[in-house]
């Protein structure tokens, strides 16, 4: 690695301006007080850096110390991609969800509550909503994140989020643009493609985008997909067909271009993260989000030079750079604006617990998204069942951290409650044995797309009927057992409701 220039030039303070990094701790390093100091606008907060709601707070003012217009961005969607709730699990259900209940109100209410919260602990940017049309049912990485799979109500309910959200002070950050439901791979780990034309994906892809724009979503993220009818070279984040062209000049959108993180394997993996970096701001992009998996000075510096080398080789254009920067400053200025009315951060949180821990909207929306099929003979379960929780393999932009499934929220209510957790080599026998004579209450996700998970249930059903199921991914499979209970989604609250409704509270 070779430092250009001195952190006061105006080139090497604009190549900071853009990028979005991630560090490691709960306290502020001091490299990054450092490159605050020289022009990182903006930085990204993980799991790893939250402890409690207090802690957060001091955090960013820790930060703002160096720059009071930092912008501090967060990836919580609430649901199963939750980074403030990250250890025990999110105060509120996710898209899918709220796609279910179908009450545009409520999904308002639900982003402007959780904006309100993220703003007490200094975070005035949302690396959220999804606005993705999951269209294909075996996506591997949007499923419950969306949602739906009718664009007009993915629509409706995008463009209520991004209100609910910006209004409590919170710029939003719709993605993953021009659309990732349609993929049946991981862009964490290789490079989807989707081979749509261009009037499905008008007719698709882009309605919840145009809703987003009319509602005036502060920053937009581009995703790494391939689309042939688009660009059949580049990726959406480095296509200045996809990012410039449709995005900017067709589609009229004017605020913050934000890239999916850089080091993700459909970029790593192809171009490098240097070369894609300058090829995503060429492209288009204004800011670069990098620090989910690489969280380390040496990458800020590799990526802020190979910025500048690329000005200075005439590879990357000096007024693509500034007005990127510019586009980045402006948001932070508004964030400035839009903080007047917001609690302070840390105000209204009690030490030792994290933002959202109380019940409140969150469950509200749960209980209203559960969907429950019972048989003529059902009677709610009165003593301590034996939950077992089939688990696949996650999600990656679920924090492995986060818990899942119902045991602790049924254990609340059915005290003695036991759990089990089984994965693709556990059969039916292995959780009769593990029950004993216990209710056996059988938790599984997206069982439509694990043949294992259906043939355990299979087993499970047929030795005892009187099995309770619950759903927490996407409900595509024929609801059977004595009991068969949708959540639309893993949040800690959507286990709650599932749990009221198996003890009959």
């Amino acid at each position: 690695m070779t430092t250009m220039t001195t952190g006061s030039d105006t080139l090497t303070r604009d190549a900071l301006a853009v990028l979005q990094p991630g560090f490691v701790g709960t306290s502020a390093p001091d490299w990054l007080l450092r490159r605050i100091g020289e022009g990182l606008a903006s930085v990204g907060l993980f799991g790893r850096n939250i402890a409690t709601g207090p802690q957060v707070a001091v955090l960013t003012a820790q930060l703002r110390a160096e720059r009071d217009d930092l912008l501090v961005a967060i990836d919580e969607e609430g649901g199963d991609v939750t980074r403030i709730e990250v250890r025990s699990g999110s105060s509120f259900p996710g898209n899918l969800a709220l796609g279910a209940v179908d009450d545009v109100d409520l999904t308002r209410e639900v982003a402007r509550e959780l904006g309100r919260r993220l703003a007490e602990c200094g975070v005035n940017l949302n690396w959220a909503p999804s606005a993705d049309v999951n269209s294909n049912p075996d996506n591997p990485i949007i499923g419950v994140r969306a949602f739906g799979a009718e664009p007009a109500l993915v629509a409706r309910h995008t463009a209520a989020y991004i209100e609910g959200l910006q209004a409590a002070g919170v710029a939003a950050c719709t993605k993953h643009f021009p659309g990732h439901g349609d993929t049946n791979v991981d862009s964490h780990h290789a490079m989807p493609r989707i081979d749509v034309d261009l009037d499905t994906l008008h007719a698709r892809e882009l309605v919840p985008f145009r809703a987003a724009i009319a509602a005036g979503s502060k920053s937009v993220m581009s995703a790494h997909i391939l689309l042939p009818a688009l660009d059949p070279a580049r990726p959406a984040t480095l296509s200045p067909r996809i990012l410039t062209g449709l995005l900017r000049e067709e589609l009229g959108y004017d605020g913050l271009i934000v890239s999916d993180a850089v080091e993700m394997r459909a970029i790593a993996g192809t171009v490098g993260i240097e070369r894609g970096s300058v090829l995503a701001i060429a492209a288009g992009a204004d800011a670069l989000c990098v620090g989910g998996g690489l969280a380390d000075e040496d990458t800020v510096l590799r990526l802020r030079d190979a910025l500048v080398t690329a000005v200075r080789d005439g590879e990357l254009a000096e007024e693509r750079l500034a007005d990127a920067a510019a586009r980045v400053r402006a948001l932070a200025a508004w964030t400035q604006r839009a903080r007047g009315d917001v609690t302070a951060p840390g105000a209204a949180v009690q030490e030792g617990t994290a933002p959202g821990t109380g019940s409140g909207i969150g469950l509200v929306a749960a209980r209203r998204a559960a969907r429950i099929t019972a048989s003529p003979t059902w009677r709610p379960v009165g003593s301590a069942p034996y939950v077992a929780t089939f688990t696949p393999v996650m999600n990656i932009a679920v924090s492995s951290e986060t818990p899942w499934s119902i045991g602790g929220e049924l254990a609340a209510l059915l005290p003695g409650t036991a759990s089990g957790t089984y994965g693709p080599d556990s059969a039916a026998a292995d959780v009769l044995a593990a029950a004993g004579e216990r209710r056996i209450v059988a938790v599984v996700r997206d069982e439509h797309r694990h043949p294992w998970m259906a043939a355990a249930l299979d087993g499970l059903l047929a030795a005892r009927p009187d099995t309770i199921v619950v759903e927490m991914g996407v409900p595509r499979a024929t609801p059977r057992g004595a009991l068969h209970i949708a959540t639309h989604g893993a949040a800690r609250v959507c286990g709650r409701a599932a749990a009221e409704a198996i003890a009959g509270v």
